[in-house]
């Protein structure tokens, strides 16, 4: 009879630890909305939301772990539509996933992306383990899926029994947040929003393997506060009081080498604020030239004791219509180096779409970096 109580008593509390599936109603009571265009309504049989230019979050719930599913409906035509979810009070920080209908069957017809200070990064987060292609369907349902885990997620869209992709990592940090929807450029329709809290949620996929950074890869940075773009325009030496004024915070490299600028960094529009300097100092152990190829995100310029060596310009079309700007080891600059200390200041100014470095030494041999 003992062993018959401890049975039923497991399955019991096996039963309770499966968590239940909320359904968020598409009513205006369960939702805080921003924007203008928006509305709750009937579409294609079911009860919705569309929202156009517009975002929407929902009323009192803290997501951490779990499920996120809902169905979503969209034209051809360009636009972003997608979740947001662990997004904190604030609304400027946590995660998201997001669908371009105008990449229909293109590698990077969705996208995950973290939200630092109110920036998502797709320039700095694009390929593999942040998107995939797919081919949608227009002007009708599709159901999407997500699967949270600390700091991994699956992505499904239709398939529910294959995730479309498997991130490499959730890049914001492991924090319970809200739940949301929004859409720009075009309108979309969402419906059928539900949620389970999982502690332990089960990932059907392995996971991606992390690359492991090129040698003589920059690792770690200095990140100064945040300037005008304009106060360095025509500095083509650094001035002391000027670099006195600065603060710093270190900021670490992720696996990929690319550095988030935005993790430690806000933009303040208004008053133009959009720079900071990443910097670094060589030790070298004699006078030479070091090749450094870099990456950056949107505008850069680079000084070496204090020398501006270059400048650029990768912004979102800048190049062309088709140009997206997004971050690589795609640039080269030669740095003369004395014997001795060095100093390396990089100005990285953004505009849209990530706030990013990235650098290696293409032969670190003979140079120590501090």
């Amino acid at each position: 009879m003992k062993t018959n109580i401890l049975l039923y008593l497991f399955f019991f509390i096996g039963l309770a630890s499966q968590a239940q599936k909320v359904t968020v109603p598409m009513k205006a009571s369960h939702w805080q909305v921003a924007g203008k265009d928006y509305k709750f309504t009937n579409y294609k049989g079911k009860p919705s939301l569309y929202l156009k230019n517009s975002g929407a979050g929902v009323k009192g719930v803290k997501f951490l772990n779990g499920i996120i599913e809902f169905d979503i409906a969209f034209s051809q035509k360009r636009q972003f539509s997608g979740v947001l979810f662990r997004l904190q009070e604030d609304n400027q920080n946590g995660e998201e996933f997001y669908l371009r209908p105008h990449q229909d069957g293109n590698p990077d017809a969705n996208q995950y992306t973290p939200r630092f200070n109110g920036l998502a990064s797709w320039q700095l987060y694009y390929g593999k383990g942040h998107a995939n292609k797919f081919k949608y369907k227009y002007d009708q349902w599709m159901h999407v899926k997500i699967i949270v885990a600390d700091d991994q997620a699956e992505f499904y869209i239709e398939d529910m029994d294959k995730p479309l992709f498997r991130a490499y990592e959730l890049k914001y940090k492991v924090k319970a947040g809200s739940l949301g929807f929004y859409s720009s450029l075009q309108g979309a329709y969402f419906a059928n929003l539900c949620y389970q809290k999982i502690a332990k949620p089960t990932l059907k996929g392995k996971p991606l393997e992390r690359p492991k950074p090129d040698k003589g890869t920059i690792t770690q940075w200095q990140v100064s506060s945040v300037f005008k773009e304009t106060t360095i325009e025509n500095q083509y030496r650094l001035k002391n009081d000027f670099k006195s004024s600065l603060k710093w915070n270190n900021l670490k490299a992720e696996f990929s080498g690319t550095a988030n600028l935005a993790s430690i960094s806000k933009i303040n529009r208004k008053q133009k604020l959009n720079t900071v300097f990443a910097r670094v100092v060589i030790e070298s152990d004699k006078a030479q030239i070091k090749k450094l190829d870099f990456g950056y995100s949107d505008r850069v310029r680079v000084y070496c004791n204090d020398q501006l060596m270059y400048s650029g310009n990768n912004g979102f079309r800048t190049r062309d219509y088709r140009y997206l700007g997004t971050i690589g080891y795609f640039d080269t600059v030669y740095l003369p180096l004395k014997k001795g200390k060095n100093e390396i200041w990089m100005a990285v100014s953004e505009n849209f779409g990530g706030w990013g470095i990235k650098a290696k030494l293409n032969n670190p041999d003979g140079v120590k970096v501090e």
